[in-house]
């Protein structure tokens, strides 16, 4: 059970995958919210169960509601990814009721000391991909993740994107936005790295986001240039995977979109402000020279906050020392590798 956010909910598909995989006698149910079913769409054996939150599974009624759905599954164990007051109910009946439970340790204590101002403990922390794995560990399937498997490039039955797809050298896929403004790279910065990227005609380059404002910001950022296309409220979120697998390479704040694209075994360059990796949210199979942190001996409090939803005043700009030269020098050096 994981229900939200969209990249936690996307950091427990690498997880699964080799879950099923290693243990193909297993029959797995996935509980989240509906629109993230396309996650799990090529994962064998997994049955995706759709989380009713403003109706049948509403409340403490609705609770209990969900749970006598999945005891009707016959579910044998149950692992609580979210462990939060919902799911600790769901989970609480399952033990109740004789079922083995686990529950992932978020490791609030450590992030604390990763993010305060005195006694600051600079650390790489266990990632959630570990944390995850402990708790199917615990249910007695241990994971190895050291050799993941991916989908297949998914492919685009709409005419027009599979003609993008198939004619494009390089496939640049770029999300600019995250939830919170201190994980955001300042817009002008961003266009100097679209501007640079653009330069390159073998370059296609796909802008992602969401919602009004973001998709006029993307007009603006791609301005008159043929090779970039804002994908912004264009296709299905479905589709919008698709395009994600055939990517070459993404570019993503700390956001979900990093995680997307990590899960689909794309390349991901994240830019890091106010957050780090050292928090355990490196999106997966990634090495720390794909994530740019904003410089530390300029802004020594960093990181601030584990999401990036606590304003620090003077750290504001905190991601202007991630220069565009050095994240366009790192986009085209794994391009280049991936010949």
């Amino acid at each position: 059970m994981r229900l939200s956010a969209m990249g936690d909910v996307a950091m427990t598909v690498p997880v699964l995958r080799a879950l099923v995989i290693q243990y193909p006698e297993l029959k797995l149910t996935v509980i989240s919210r509906p629109f993230f079913q396309p996650f799990f769409k090529d994962i064998p054996n997994l049955h995706f169960f759709a989380f009713d939150e403003k109706k049948r599974h509403k409340g403490i009624l609705g609770l209990w509601r969900l749970f006598q759905d999945l005891k009707a599954l016959k579910i044998d164990a149950f692992a609580d990814l979210h462990n939060v007051l919902r799911s600790k109910v769901v989970r609480t009946l399952f033990a109740l009721s004789g079922k083995k439970t686990a529950f992932v340790d978020k490791g609030r204590a450590e992030k604390k000391a990763l993010t305060r101002v005195e006694n600051k403990i600079f650390q790489p922390l266990t990632t959630m991909f570990e944390r995850h794995q402990l708790v199917f560990e615990t249910l007695g399937f241990p994971i190895d993740l050291f050799r993941p498997q991916f989908p297949a490039k998914a492919k685009i039955s709409q005419p027009e994107l599979a003609t993008i797809v198939s004619q494009s050298n390089k496939l640049i896929g770029i999300a600019p936005f995250a939830q919170y403004d201190s994980k955001v790279y300042p817009l002008d910065l961003i266009q100097e790295v679209i501007d640079s990227l653009a330069q390159n005609q073998e370059h296609t380059i796909l802008l992602f986001g969401g919602g009004q404002n973001e998709n006029e910001q993307l007009d603006k950022l791609k301005g008159d240039k043929n090779n970039i296309i804002n994908m912004a409220g264009k296709v299905p979120f479905s589709t919008e995977l698709d395009l994600i697998s055939n990517l070459d390479l993404m570019l993503s704040m700390d956001s979900g979109n990093a995680h997307i694209a990590a899960m689909l075994g794309v390349p991901v360059v994240t830019l890091w402000g106010a957050t780090h990796p050292y928090a355990g949210f490196l999106p997966f199979n990634q090495t720390l020279d794909n994530a740019l942190v904003s410089d530390r001996n300029h802004y020594p409090n960093l990181p601030t906050s584990v999401y990036g939803n606590k304003k620090v005043a003077g750290y504001e700009n905190a991601m202007r020392t991630i220069l565009p030269e050095q994240v366009v020098a790192r986009i085209i050096e794994i391009i280049k590798e991936k010949k």
